[in-house]
């Protein structure tokens, strides 16, 4: 037997099942205009994989799309469900970091438990949405304004607003600014915001989860930042559908 959990986010859809207390099968597919869509392709996915929603002993919806997945037994937040995931995960206390496409989240953990939160979600400053806009205006893929971004000088991004962000990076690429700097300076901008709000939780010990857990340079910005390693790994990406299947009864 086998517990499911599905992770619906702003940006991708998750899903991991762990089976004998092991993470047997992970997808992510992306969430497009429909949640509920969304979560039918994920049950599609895992019924292709051998994984039916009949047989599992229980399915877990984490998420803000969590209300949309009509198969789902229960639902719980994804404070609660990343928390669960990264201590899966990595081992000993830490604070975790989630860049979502919509929020970003720092959650304070204590003997695998939640001690402490802080979430940016009124503005979408500091968010993967953030990176994905000002990769978008400079012609590239997240991926590739990454790697561009590793050879690239400090160029200061001040605007606390990705609308006016946006401004400053048009009149960067107006004055002949260099696109590896411009990358630059969105990258380091999208880390001072999350340092910020890490700064308010608290912590010595980082794990990185979400979306952007395999792009190294971001890591390695945010560990420089917050002056203490940054731990994760491919699997991050799905800590939330990992904490959803282990909140299974």
């Amino acid at each position: 037997m086998y517990n499911i959990g599905i992770d619906i986010g702003s940006t991708s859809a998750k899903t991991a099942v762990l089976e004998d207390d092991k993470l047997a099968f992970t997808k992510v597919v992306p969430t497009g205009y429909n949640s509920v869509d969304a979560a039918e392709r994920l049950k599609e996915e895992l019924a292709g994989a051998g994984y039916t929603i009949e047989d599992a002993n229980g399915v877990i919806a984490t998420g803000y799309g969590r209300i949309s997945v009509p198969f789902a037994d229960k639902t719980i937040t994804e404070i609660t469900c990343h928390g669960r995931g990264a201590a899966f995960l990595f081992e000993g206390d830490m604070t975790v970091i989630d860049i979502g496409g919509q929020d970003t989240k720092a959650v304070q953990l204590k003997s695998g438990n939640v001690n402490k939160f802080l979430m940016n979600d009124k503005c979408s400053a500091g968010t993967g949405k953030f990176l994905e806009v000002m990769a978008n205006r400079l012609g590239l893929t997240l991926s590739e304004l990454c790697e561009i971004a590793k050879n690239g000088e400090e160029t200061p991004i001040s605007s606390m607003c990705t609308v006016f962000a946006e401004s400053e990076v048009i009149s960067l690429i107006g004055k002949g600014t260099p696109r590896e700097n411009i990358a630059r300076g969105v990258i380091d901008s999208v880390v001072t915001k999350v340092c910020s709000l890490v700064g308010r939780v608290g912590g010595t010990n980082f794990a990185l989860t979400g979306g952007l857990c395999e792009e190294d340079f971001i890591v390695d910005c945010l560990a420089k930042a917050l002056g203490g390693p940054v731990v994760t790994c491919p699997e991050a990406r799905y800590a939330g559908a990992i904490g959803a299947a282990l909140s299974v009864k």
